[in-house]
């Protein structure tokens, strides 16, 4: 046996054409309310061009008309295009349909973001955990290492103050040594010419006063820590050229690119 319809079933599909036959309604309601303001439009470009020459005046009366028809609308409450009921449920059961489906569209973009910063939460609080791990061990391990110093600061400062005495002490051994050796094997020339025939070669004006070799490295040496940006120094007469040639042909000075008389300490680094 077929099972007879049910109540829900039958008041469904009895709606289904009311609902169909309101919105007939409404719609020729509408075109009415169309037609009507189409032809107030109509009526008001036809009185544009029927304008005569006396248009200030005419301007005037308009704007009175329009003012009191504006008080008119003003006063008047607004009506309903149509009073059937059936029209107006239909109406509202498709306008909270839309609004409905609105509603869901937006909770779900909501619950959405919502999901999206929980996760970026808890990604923060993860990171900020292991922030505050860190920051506490650094911390102990300042606190530590001030307690060791605080005990071993004088031992420490005195140890300093030791090694930078011994390195000194071993700098200036270092500088004797390298003048004595420089003062062995590279003297100043002898103005007299005595001697063999290679010292009589590298005779000199005895009225020239002649720097050593030691001073001449040491001052390349100190013009390239004291102006760095400017190392060269000018040769004059006080320097031996057999000197000058010997450093610039062992690689330790160099000329200048533009001027030939002055020199500077080869870079080694």
């Amino acid at each position: 046996m077929t099972p007879a319809p049910s109540k829900q079933t039958e008041m469904d599909q009895d709606s289904q054409p009311s609902e169909v036959a309101a919105k007939a309604v409404l719609l020729e309601e509408c075109e009415e309310q169309f037609g009507l303001l189409q032809k107030l439009q109509n009526e008001i470009i036809l009185a544009d061009t029927e304008a005569n020459d006396d248009q200030s005046n005419e301007a005037v009366n308009r704007l009175i008309a329009v003012t009191s028809e504006l008080e008119q609308w003003q006063e008047m409450e607004p009506k309903l295009l149509t009073t059937s009921p059936d029209v107006l449920l239909a109406v509202g059961k498709e306008e909270l349909q839309r609004l409905n489906s609105q509603l869901k569209m937006v909770l779900s973009c909501s619950q959405a973001k919502l999901d999206a910063q929980e996760k970026i939460l808890k990604r923060e609080q993860t990171w900020q955990a292991e922030k505050k791990e860190a920051l506490n061990a650094v911390c102990e391990k300042i606190t530590r290492l001030q307690r060791e110093n605080e005990k071993s600061e004088h031992s420490v400062l005195q140890d300093m103050k030791r090694k930078i005495n011994n390195l000194k002490d071993y700098h200036s051994s270092l500088m004797e040594m390298l003048s004595d050796m420089l003062a062995e094997h590279f003297p100043l020339p002898d103005p007299q010419g005595n001697g063999t025939k290679k010292k009589r070669a590298a005779a000199y004006d005895a009225e020239i006063n002649l720097i050593s070799l030691s001073e001449i490295i040491e001052r390349l040496t100190n013009k390239t820590l004291e102006t760095s940006h400017d190392p060269y120094v000018t040769t004059d007469d006080t320097f031996w050229p057999p000197y000058t040639e010997m450093l610039l042909r062992n690689g330790i000075a160099t000329r200048h690119p533009e001027d030939c008389n002055k020199i500077r300490l080869e870079n080694f680094f």
